[in-house]
Formats: C-alpha cells, structure tokens, sequence
C-alpha cells in the first residue's frame, strides 16, 4: 500500500469509528479511543464491531483486552487486515475494501428526491424502508438525532416514500457513508442520490466507505476506488 493510500485508510477507520461510536452512544455503550484503536467494553448493537483499529500494526492483545469476548458476537474491524486473532478465539468474519471519492468528484444525476430526517417517526420511517422487514428497524433509536455529525438521508419517489438512502457521518477529514440501501435497483440506483445529497451537505470533503463483492462493484461504478482492505474479526464462531 502506498503512502497516500494508507493516509487514506486511516481517514476512512477514524471516520468509521467515530460512526460505530455513535451509533454505540445512541445504545448506552460508550467507548474510548486509545493511539491505536477505538474499543468498547461491554457489546456494541448488532452489526456494529466491539472495535475498530485506527493505526496499522495495532497490538492484538492489548485490543482483546479492552473488548467484552464473554459476551456473543464480539467482534473486531481490522482497519488494515495486518491482524492475527486466531489465537484469541477469534476468526474471520468476511474481508472488504475500504473506498474513497474526492470531493472534486461531480455527483451523478439523482432521479430521486432527498431529506435529512431530523426527528423520530422520519427517522422511524427511513429504518423501516432500510429494514424491509428483517426485524431490525429498532437498531436507529431516537438518540442517535443528538449527534450533530450523522446524517440520515432519505431519498424520497414522488409520492414522499422513503425508497432509498445512506447515513452519512461527518469527520474532519471526510464524510462517511454506511447503511446504502434502495427498494428497487438496489445501490445504483441509491448512489447518485446518496451523493447528490453529500455534494451538497459536505462540498469540501471526500467521500468513504467500505464494501464489498457487487456492492464493491457498484461503488466503483459511481466514482469510487479501492483504497486498501480491512478484516471484519467475530469471536467464538
């Protein structure tokens, strides 16, 4: 990896991290951020990681010991996939690459319109399009509205129907995208909404992320590269 990617994936895994920490706030979890990591001490909500390496090189026992392994589904993002858990029960979960876009990068077309929603039943709405029934529509509680750096954009058919939409989280260095999601077409056709609404909110910054497989694909697709890969770590699987 060169330098200026690597410069780049400490941008995304602190940004990522500062998201997974907010959304473990809205929870009740509060975690810490050390010089190598942001971990927490008791379990994260679903799908989040108990912690997130933010250098490469971390130690790994150092950051087992600052996570919760006797709680199910403890797991760590392994911002630089430089780790070796095995040894502390861990294995991997599933491989991905971080993504970035300059900020000079002009947004595509949006055929959708788009808000920010900025209270509980829009926020309500947007987590049940999002969940399209899985169960997990509760994962977005209120509280997560009292953090001025996460945005959740819905984009909206011409009826007012949240069809798609992304949270965006704001960092010093870059804006963050997670949670990409559309009723029909999947993530082309939440992308150019999702973006348009980013150029506008954020015009300075670049913008990051993680995917994967197809979802990888479409990201690139949609002005993004390929910056270096991560590790999703799960214990006791």
């Amino acid at each position: 990896m060169t330098t200026s990617k690597q410069l780049l994936v400490r941008t995304a895994a602190r940004n990522n991290a500062e998201w997974c920490a907010a959304m473990s706030r809205s929870h009740g979890v509060v975690g810490e951020f050390g010089a190598q990591a942001w971990a927490a001490p008791s379990r994260t909500p679903p799908y989040y990681p108990d912690a997130v390496t933010l250098v490469p090189g971390a130690d790994p026992a150092t950051l087992v010991a600052r996570i919760d392994t006797g709680a199910p589904g403890a797991c760590v993002k392994d911002s630089f996939a430089d780790l070796d858990l095995a040894e502390f029960g861990f294995q991997v979960l599933f491989e991905a690459q971080w993504i970035h876009r300059p900020a000079s990068a002009p947004a595509p077309a949006a055929g959708l319109s788009w808000d920010v929603a900025g209270d509980p039943d829009t926020l309500r709405t947007w987590a049940l399009a999002w969940d399209v029934g899985g169960g997990d529509a509760g994962l977005f509680r209120p509280e997560l509205l009292n953090n001025r750096a996460s945005f959740v954009l819905a984009g909206r058919s011409t009826d007012g129907r949240v069809v798609a939409g992304a949270v965006a989280s704001r960092s010093d260095r870059a804006v963050g995208i997670s949670n990409v999601f559309a009723l029909d077409g999947g993530p082309d056709t939440a992308w150019p909404v999702v973006l348009d609404a980013v150029t506008e909110l954020f015009p300075a910054l670049p913008v990051v992320g993680y995917e994967q497989g197809d979802d990888l694909a479409t990201a690139v697709r949609h002005g993004f590269e390929p910056i270096g890969p991560l590790r999703i770590w799960l214990h006791g699987r």
